[in-house]
């Protein structure tokens, strides 16, 4: 079985947004999330290796710690750079003395993500 089909994986993220082109253009820009439209002219992602979805208006961001969806990143350090420079918010930085490498930011609509460093 093809480990992209796989029952039980996390495929599809329909992500708040405020302004889907700042939200999308975030996204691209800090992760290298690759974008595309649909035949509606809604703005889809697939983020390089699996995940895909899309931004979608009139839903509240979700702006309160609860189950936190992270991004895998190489280096945390510069994407908590790149985060900053591109409209998000370092919500909770990267602790030095922590076993895992994240931190959580808010995207410019407002939701809670987080990122993470694969040690190693």
């Amino acid at each position: 079985m093809s480990h992209r089909f796989a029952n039980g994986k996390i495929c599809y993220l329909e992500i708040p947004a405020t302004d889907v082109a700042v939200s999308s253009s975030f996204y691209a820009s800090v992760f290298g999330w690759e974008l595309r439209q649909h035949a509606d002219g809604t703005t889809a992602f697939d983020d390089g290796v699996e995940v895909s979805g899309m931004w979608v208006l009139n839903r509240p961001p979700s702006n309160h710690l609860g189950i936190v969806i992270s991004i895998m990143v190489d280096n945390a350090a510069a994407t908590v750079n790149l985060i900053t420079a591109h409209g998000g918010e370092i919500v909770q930085p990267i602790d030095p003395n922590a076993h895992e490498i994240t931190a959580h930011f808010r995207d410019p609509a407002g939701n809670i993500l987080g990122i993470y460093q694969h040690r190693g």
